[in-house]
């Protein structure tokens, strides 16, 4: 295992955490932010819960109308993304003061590389401390952070101790660490490959280790010799700072399960247009894009097209997604969620072509305008002429 020295930083309840931080009557209490529950007949899903409302068996992803079951007399409160996203920015400015190989992984949480910049500021944990006083300091917001000589490990240590956690693993003592832990903590493992495993007596990542890996080949294929590898500590994966390793998505639950063509367009419109607006705000353009369709029952599927030229242009966005749609057997049920992903992500800066035509140059005129009047107003104070008439 080589010398490497990676921090995986992961804010604690970090949306909940921002509305206790800016409204004191909420500490200490169950923060629940999310879809509004209308008294437990609501159809979104929790996005962050305080630690207070995990007590009650609340988490990320649950149906809101179940939290509201569990716990009717938590804050519910709708998200606020320009307000989480102006307090992500500030964290990635402290990141970027102690090393410039960054992975973000999504608005509150990273993997950064400290080996070639950690003597600077001490010795590894000094450093991984430092960044999370910096964060408590700035922020007013807690962070718990794994060292670890691989990026799986990081991740795993950032959780042990939660919130306000700091785990270090050193190269010495690595399997020591590893191996005691569940099976479930490996990165990547998922339900059926767990289960898979438990059936044949393999619960702790130890015993994943001791087995031949030849076996596990057997069973799993190629996943089953980088499973073997993980659960052996070997795991050479790279903090990727490239964009590519970044996705924007957005989506949209209805209050009612539906087969309302037209409500369904214009819910993909809305969502391409905030997907390209983030896009155009972060200075990023698309290759491949998304579709996500919920039907009723919860049965969840995605579809994706990669394009031959990157955009961030809404109309763009949405031609390709609506095809997508149309593309799509709903088995004739209805819809209950609808979401849009980008990803293959390059600096928008970058051109696929060296000459634009008049349309194109056009076209770019028309979005910086729109940026403007949501920069100013807000992404409400607009709506495109002629509806879904892309």
């Amino acid at each position: 295992m080589t010398d490497r020295y990676i921090l995986h930083v992961d804010m604690d309840a970090f949306f909940a955490s921002i509305e206790q931080r800016d409204d004191p009557s909420l500490k200490g209490r169950p923060v629940i932010v999310g879809a509004d529950p209308k008294k437990g007949r609501g159809r979104g899903v929790v996005s962050t819960c305080s630690y207070e409302a995990r007590k009650f068996g609340i988490h990320s992803a649950m149906p809101i109308s179940i939290a509201y079951q569990r716990c009717p007399q938590a804050a519910f409160i709708l998200p606020d993304m320009k307000r989480y996203g102006e307090a992500s920015r500030s964290i990635y400015r402290i990141f970027y003061d102690f090393t410039p190989d960054i992975e973000p992984v999504g608005i509150d949480e990273a993997f950064l590389d400290i080996t070639g910049s950690y003597k600077i500021f001490g010795t590894p944990r000094e450093t991984a401390l430092l960044i999370k006083k910096r964060i408590k300091e700035e922020t007013l917001l807690a962070a718990s952070v794994g060292l670890a000589p691989t990026k799986m490990a990081a991740k795993i240590a950032s959780d042990l101790e939660k919130p306000d956690g700091m785990v270090e693993v050193s190269r010495e003592k690595f399997c020591d660490f590893l191996w005691p832990l569940g099976i479930n903590r490996l990165w990547g493992l998922g339900k059926k490959t767990e289960a898979v495993l438990r059936d044949k007596g393999i619960n702790t990542i130890n015993e994943l280790a001791k087995k031949d890996v030849r076996d596990l080949v057997k069973l799993f294929g190629k996943n089953g010799l980088s499973l073997w590898q993980l659960a052996n500590g070997i795991d050479e994966s790279e903090v990727s700072t490239e964009a590519e390793a970044k996705s924007l998505s957005s989506e949209m639950t209805f209050d009612e399960d539906t087969s309302e063509r037209d409500e369904i367009e214009r819910a993909l419109l809305s969502l391409s247009e905030k997907v390209s607006s983030r896009l155009r705000r972060e200075g990023l353009k698309a290759r491949t894009v998304t579709l996500k369709i919920r039907l009723e029952g919860f049965l969840t599927y995605t579809r994706a097209v990669t394009l031959d030229v990157s955009t961030n242009y809404a109309d763009v966005l949405y031609k390709e997604i609506k095809e997508l749609y149309n593309n799509f057997d709903t088995q004739k049920k209805k819809i209950r969620l609808v979401g849009i992903r980008a990803s293959n992500l390059v600096s928008s800066r970058e051109a696929d072509y060296l000459f634009k035509e008049a349309a194109d140059v056009k076209r770019e005129m028309v979005h910086k305008a729109i940026d403007k009047v949501i920069e100013r107003f807000g992404s409400g104070s607009i709506k495109r002429a002629g509806g879904l008439g892309y």
